[in-house]
């Protein structure tokens, strides 16, 4: 049980399945020919993954299969043939082919070579009789051997180093002998990877997961990789990492474009890319565009702070938000974003700002309407109330200023010597018949001088008309006093006058008196 679990933990991160892993013979010593009467040892690999205690054997030689079972998981073997092994469970590994030959020189090469690996060939005399001298060909060709040893080595190999390989050996005597030609291949090491997504035409704001596969040989299951991807050649999507997976978690339209994979091997001697793979990133087009505003209901207080929202219902990618009046259609403001809900705010509304909103969306597919929403603005009674407040303090302050102005204009011309007279003739009040004249005429006061003389500057013209009322003796002596009210300013004038009943012209001893009222306001 505990290995089966350890075969599914192990499955996905070399990316094979199970029924992929066939057993693997390795051969030693690591050659495919050997002289007539030596021994090889074969051993089957692979039993971290299949439970077994025992290992069946396939000879294959001129078209004959022989089966052997081992109870473990070696072989010896000394006759030429195809070999393979089968661990319980397990599907066959691949074949094996061994040569013992009864030439008196033979090429040895390795039962397999990867790319990338060290090419060693080795020119081999029976019972280890010494050669002079050795020389390899490749195609015909003679190859250099800067090798000390008689051994050819070839770093690096790849596919070019596939072809026909022989070997010439000198004797003491200068005898010249040839091995058998050996057509050597060199395998790949892993095919060039292939990119997979999970979809390649996704909708905008949806992730996606791309995938670099290729399949390591069974013989080489265990050699690193790292894997990188690209878009367009140019964007790095990720570093080189052992992980031959990566999430997008949000692919976009600008994401569209042509995606690859490349993998390689940890010291980077082998390196492979993928095909591309086109992806096309599907955009919706926005609708359900609506308008509110903040405070909800589209009613707005004077002052205060309105915010317009536009948001869609569907839509993907960058969105344009744009609002506008009814009545001038201009735009408010302006928004791109890809959120699908954005807000302009309107700071310290006015009565003015009120009527019909609408806003609009785009997401490169034409710009969609919202309804149109009508929005009223109240001022408050606060603002009301500090209206009719400042009217108030204007009209005291214009009454004021007024005031100041009129006393000014008396206090130059009375500087000026000229004296001053209300610009109408006011009579002191008349007692009704009911009233007492003490209780009209409150009590004398003494009365202060304002000019003693008047002195009219030559040139000036002075005009003034003087009404005077006889009035009996007591009312006479009552009226020298008028009503005092604190709003009131009174000024008195004494002139000397001469009553028509007086034919001499004589001036009278008695004094009348003219009252000047003049009100002025604080």
């Amino acid at each position: 049980m505990l290995l089966w679990a350890s075969l599914l933990l192990f499955a996905p991160v070399c990316g094979q399945s199970a029924a992929a892993h066939k057993p693997v013979i390795s051969v030693h010593p690591p050659w495919t020919t050997f002289f007539k009467g030596e021994r090889v040892t074969l051993t089957c690999n692979g039993f971290q993954f299949y439970a077994t205690e025992k290992t069946t054997w396939y000879h294959l030689h001129y078209w004959r299969e022989k089966l052997t079972v081992t109870p473990g998981n070696t072989l010896e073997v000394r006759e030429s043939g195809q070999y393979r092994c089968q661990a319980q469970g397990s599907p066959r590994s691949n074949p094996v082919r061994l040569l013992f030959s009864s030439d008196s020189l033979i090429l040895q090469v390795p039962y397999s070579v990867f790319e990338g690996d060290t090419l060693v060939l080795r020119c081999h005399r029976r019972r280890k009789e010494k050669l002079t001298a050795v020389k390899y060909t490749w195609n015909g060709k003679i190859l250099p051997n800067f090798n000390k040893s008689w051994d050819l080595l070839i770093p690096h190999a790849s596919s070019n180093n596939n072809g026909n390989y022989r070997c010439f050996g000198y004797g003491d005597n200068n005898d010249v002998f040839r091995s058998n030609f050996k057509i050597i291949k060199i395998q790949e090491l892993f095919p060039h990877p292939e990119l997979k997504a999970t979809d390649s035409q996704p909708t905008e704001g949806n992730s996606v997961n791309l995938s670099c596969e290729t399949q390591l040989p069974p013989e080489r299951s265990d050699t690193p990789l790292h894997f990188i991807f690209f878009r367009d050649d140019r964007v790095i999507l990720s570093d080189w990492s052992r992980s031959r997976e990566l999430q997008l978690p949000a692919i976009w339209r600008e994401n569209s474009g042509s995606y690859w994979c490349g993998a390689e091997t940890v010291m980077g001697n082998i390196h492979k890319r993928s095909l591309s793979l086109q992806i096309h990133v599907q955009r919706i087009p926005v609708s359900g565009v609506l308008l509110e505003t903040q405070p909800t209901g589209g009613q707005a207080v004077e002052g205060e702070t309105l915010v317009l929202v536009c948001s869609v219902a569907e839509g993907t990618g960058y969105t344009t938000f744009s609002w506008h009046r009814e009545d001038t259609h201009e735009s408010l403001g302006r928004k791109t974003q890809r959120f699908p809900k954005a807000e302009l705010e309107l700071p310290a509304i006015r009565e003015s700002h009120a009527g019909g909103y609408y806003c609009t969306a785009d997401n490169s597919y034409g710009p969609v309407q919202s309804a149109l929403l009508n929005i009223t603005v109240r001022e408050t009674p606060g603002n009301r109330d500090g209206l009719v407040a400042a009217g108030a303090t204007g009209g005291l302050l214009s009454a004021l200023l007024l005031a100041l102005a009129l006393l000014f204009h008396c206090w130059r011309r009375r500087k000026s010597g000229v004296g001053f007279l209300g610009d109408e003739t006011r009579l002191p009040p008349t007692p009704g018949p009911g009233d007492s004249s003490h209780s009209i005429y409150p009590a004398q006061v003494e009365l202060q001088s304002l000019y003693v003389d008047v002195h009219p500057k030559k040139g000036d013209l002075m005009y003034s008309e003087i009404q005077t009322i006889r009035l009996a003796e007591g009312e006479a002596n009552t009226c020298r006093t008028l009503l005092e009210d604190k709003d009131v300013s009174v000024v008195y004038s004494e002139v000397k006058t001469q009553h028509p009943d007086n034919s001499a012209g004589e001036i009278s001893s008695k004094d009348e008196e003219s009252h000047e009222n003049e009100k002025l306001l604080e």
